[in-house]
């Protein structure tokens, strides 16, 4: 496991009422409960927290992409 999973799930463990499934607003906390030396490495554990909570977006599937009528997808 790397580091940014690492601290991530560290982090979680202690104060994950404090986080969100927004990016922004996780990056303030993440600034508050953590000493993140770098704007990188602070934005990595976000995005990671982010994607653990549960805002990363479903992907399109090929089945939908083909239940979309042509005429819906020309208009």
């Amino acid at each position: 496991m790397n580091r940014v999973k690492r601290v991530a799930h560290q982090i979680l463990e202690l104060h994950r009422d404090s986080f969100t499934d927004d990016f922004e607003k996780n990056k303030e906390v993440l600034e508050k409960v953590a000493l993140v030396r770098s704007k990188q490495l602070r934005n990595e554990i976000a995005g990671f927290i982010t994607k653990l909570i549960g805002g990363a977006e479903p992907e399109e599937t090929a089945e939908n992409l083909e239940a979309i009528s042509p005429e819906a997808a020309t208009a």
